[in-house]
């Protein structure tokens, strides 16, 4: 077992959180990966209305009774969905753990805090990361320039983030992007950081709810099979390439503006990806650590694996090469 400050705070078993993933993080996710040991969270915003995420959250506690979150992701939007009708779903239905992401949060977390939720703040800086500290948050979540979906504008890769977070950082701090396996979970570990947050290697598992031709896009996919979108429009996102991300790219270096891709980019399209399985058919999200997925085990089998890889690595290869 692998005890760090993230497993004391939140009551799991291990390090290894499984993050809020649009059209994703659903019940049957996020119960296998709590059940696994590790901390899932329920994605708010995929549920149609604040009445659906309860219901959700009910279908999710049948079917475990270890801990687990809902994440609440806060972005800029033409028509922003009801937040606060999302948050008190989530205070109503007595959730303790809370994932926020995007913009200033403050107003969410200190309604979240006065209800004695715990909340991780997910952030792709360190100037972020301690504003988020600031903000009463109680753990962070640093996300590197290797992650899926939004990775910021600073382009800094883990190995670098995560230690000069854990330098400055004093509340527990989990490492997200391009993690999904033991040793990444070490590497983490040595970083500084208490836990790894995944969200592209629990896509590809058995209990993910997105199609299989898509988990199995992801076991071929190389390091490399991933676009960066938006970077013109400062709004960066990493998303798994295709045909789609290309002809995003390609118009975005002619001078496209946000309009002129709209249709091309809109999530519903995406949404039909992981419900059809043709990975051609919209952008969907996905970091590059899919040059280390190279199969489509269940929650169970990939957090236990992940676990005792880690412990092997940290115990065998690394002790020993301790020389007294």
């Amino acid at each position: 077992m692998l005890k760090t400050r993230f497993t004391e705070m939140f009551g799991v078993d291990h390090p290894i959180a499984q993050g809020g993933m649009q059209w994703v993080g659903r019940a049957g996710l996020v119960s296998a990966v709590a059940n696994a040991g590790g901390l899932g969270f329920i994605t708010a915003l995929t549920q149609p209305t604040p009445n659906d995420l309860v219901k959700e959250i009910e279908r999710c506690r049948a079917q475990t009774n270890k801990p687990f979150g809902v994440n609440l992701t806060i972005l800029p939007a033409i028509n922003p969905p009801p937040y606060a009708e999302y948050r008190a779903a989530i205070i109503d239905s007595g959730i303790k753990i809370v994932e926020t992401a995007g913009n200033k949060p403050q107003d969410h977390v200190d309604e979240f805090k006065k209800h004695g939720i715990k909340v991780i703040h997910k952030c792709t800086s360190v100037r972020h990361a301690l504003s988020a500290e600031r903000m009463g948050v109680d753990a962070i979540s640093i996300d590197g320039f290797e992650c899926a979906g939004h990775p910021g504008e600073d382009d800094v890769p883990g190995l670098i983030l995560i230690p000069a977070a854990a330098d400055k950082v004093k509340i527990p701090m989990i490492a997200s992007g391009g993690f999904g396996d033991g040793r990444g979970l070490a590497a983490a570990l040595a970083l500084g950081a208490d836990g790894v947050n995944m969200g592209t290697r629990f896509m590809a598992t058995k209990e993910s709810p997105i199609h299989e031709n898509v988990k199995q896009q992801m076991v071929q996919n190389d390091e490399r099979a991933t676009d960066l979108i938006f970077r013109t429009m400062r709004n960066t996102s990493r998303v798994a390439r295709n045909a789609i991300s290309q002809q995003v790219v390609e118009l975005e270096r002619q001078g496209a503006k946000f309009e002129d891709v709209r249709e091309l980019v809109a999530g519903v399209r995406g949404k039909v990806v992981y419900e059809t399985g043709d990975p051609d058919h919209g952008i969907w999200s996905a970091g590059m650590i899919q040059g280390l997925i190279h199969d489509v085990p269940s929650c169970e089998e990939l957090i236990h694996r992940m676990v005792a890889d880690a412990e092997a690595i940290i115990q065998k290869r690394l002790g020993g090469m301790i020389v007294h």
